[in-house]
């Protein structure tokens, strides 16, 4: 519940968030999630019970959620066309690298008084720090605008961009405020869904938000120790220095990401990104599927060198009934009597020999290691585990710079000024919501149909990814944001693979150059 409490805020912190940003301003939305961020953390820090502990979850998750949609859209308000993609990869490379310099932090509390409270405390100190910078930083001008605060954002937008750029980016701000203003049906589901470039945007969006989780990202993220483990690596300590490689890995691709995006395109990165996670999830597929069909094998002799009360309650050798000649590690790992659980403890002369079926506590444990041999409890010794390894990277570094950063930079740049913050805050909550369900169902799975199958059920769902990409999600490179409303207004969402030969400096050419 502590977990899955910060999700859970974070999908109702991203759905009040597109209500925030737009009735009040991007800037002081992400000032409130700093607000909420900080009040999480220091309840969390100071938590005397379980409870409190779960109530601070809940603000950290709120702040988190709108922090996730409102961030990106005041970036790409705020910046030129031509670096916008950067700009907002920017913002997913600050995550990522985040995220690894979160492991060396908790590492290095691993020794202090008071551990865990220091590890959730500190995260107090980012929330402050932003909060005190963004109040330096000016709204929107693109959200000014639309409240009727012309100069200002005029002002802002001249800091922007350059004297040749700026009137053309202020006469297209014009217009689609105009356009927006000279449209009496109010903001409503059903205006969302009637209106078609704000559907064709919203199926472009969402869909690319539910993807990105759908093939499995955080369950990577979330499991990497428990994966490596099923490749069979049998070391805790290993294992979560394996998954620090793989946290470096993915802010690593997040500096490919901000390269890339405005060079080669949102979408052809995409379709780059998704070839390359399904050719990982293959790896992945065929190397578990390997690892369990080709276990060691259970023998007799070397379970009876333990004590008897040691062996697995389901594992019987002399009973033909039992199958006992044929148990190998796999079928010891999933075997199980009342609430007893096993474990396979290697042979001492190469952990791919005949080992033991053991029960799977902490004094087995300590047994089979006092023999000098490694004690496995999710995954078995394979010859290709670092064939997993190799899978794991390829897969983080192809998702990366791809379905790693575009969803955002697509949903920050692609619905009208009108209906950008609900619709931000609708894909952001699907995001969130495809978070939980695939980080809740993943061990689950892994459970009842085998690792391997799990991995071939995302290599699955990357495919349609891949179809969905290439039928629904158009080119925004080079694009100012109001020519992207354009654009899908003139029903080009099918035809534009290829970015378009943008010229910045002149509007008529900008109108020439939007399509094929």
């Amino acid at each position: 519940m502590i977990v899955s409490m910060a999700v859970a805020g974070a999908i109702i912190g991203a759905a009040i968030g597109g209500w925030t940003t737009d009735r009040f301003g991007r800037r002081a939305s992400i000032l409130v999630a700093d607000s909420l961020f900080f009040a999480g953390a220091a309840v969390m820090a100071s938590a005397t019970r379980p409870a409190q502990l779960v109530v601070g979850r809940v603000f950290v998750g709120l702040g988190v959620g709108m922090a996730s949609m409102t961030s990106p859209l005041y970036i790409s308000e705020a910046s030129p066309a031509r670096i916008r993609g950067a700009l907002v990869s920017t913002n997913g490379f600050l995550i990522t690298g985040g995220q690894f310099l979160a492991y060396l932090i908790n590492l290095a509390f691993t020794k202090a008084p008071g551990t865990w409270r220091w590890m959730l405390g500190v995260a107090a100190l980012p929330a402050v720090v932003q909060f005190g910078l963004m109040l330096a930083l000016p709204e929107s001008p693109r959200w000014l605008y639309r409240q009727g605060r012309a100069e200002e954002a005029e002002a802002i937008l001249r800091r922007i961009y350059s004297a040749e750029e700026v009137e053309r980016e202020i006469e297209e701000l014009k217009e689609s405020v105009a356009a927006e203003r000279g449209s009496s049906e109010k903001l409503s589901l059903v205006a969302l869904v009637r209106t078609a470039t704000v559907r064709r945007g919203l199926v472009a969006g969402v869909g690319l938000q539910v993807f990105q989780q759908l093939v499995g990202i955080n369950t990577v993220m979330y499991y990497s120790p428990t994966i490596v483990q099923l490749a069979g690596f049998a070391s805790n300590q290993t294992a979560l220095a394996l998954s620090l490689v793989t946290s470096g890995l993915n802010a690593l691709g997040s500096v490919v990401s901000i390269y890339f995006i405005d060079r080669t395109g949102r979408r052809k990165l995409l379709v780059i990104s998704l070839v390359g996670v399904i050719l990982s999830l293959g790896v992945l597929t065929a190397v578990f599927h390997e690892t369990a069909s080709h276990s060691p094998a259970v023998s007799a002799t070397e379970t009876a060198r333990f004590d008897a009360s040691l062996t697995c309650p389901s594992y019987r050798p002399s009973s033909p009934a039992s199958g006992g000649a044929s148990w190998d590690c796999t079928r010891c790992l999933k075997a199980a009597a009342g609430s007893s659980e096993c474990g396979f403890c290697a042979s001492g002369a190469g952990r791919l020999l005949p080992g033991a079926c053991l029960v799977s506590n902490n004094t087995v444990r300590d047994a089979c290691h006092g023999e000098g041999r490694l004690w496995y409890t999710r995954g078995c010794p394979s010859r290709y585990g670092w064939l997993a390894l190799l899978g794991l990277a390829l897969y983080i570094i192809f998702f990366s710079p791809g379905m790693g950063t575009v969803p955002w930079i697509v949903n920050s740049e692609i619905y009208p000024l009108r209906y950008r913050g609900v619709c931000g805050g609708a894909a952001a909550t699907a995001n969130w919501v495809s978070n939980l369900a695939v980080a809740q169902s993943f061990l689950s799975l892994t459970e009842a149909i085998g690792t391997s199958w799990t991995f071939l059920i995302f290599g699955g769902l990357s495919v349609a990814a891949l179809a969905f990409v290439l039928v629904c999600v158009p080119e925004t490179k080079g694009l100012p944001i109001e020519e992207v409303e354009k654009m899908l207004e003139r029903r080009e969402l099918r035809l534009r693979f290829w970015a378009p030969r943008h010229t910045q400096d002149n509007g008529k050419e900008s109108g020439k150059n939007a399509g094929v």
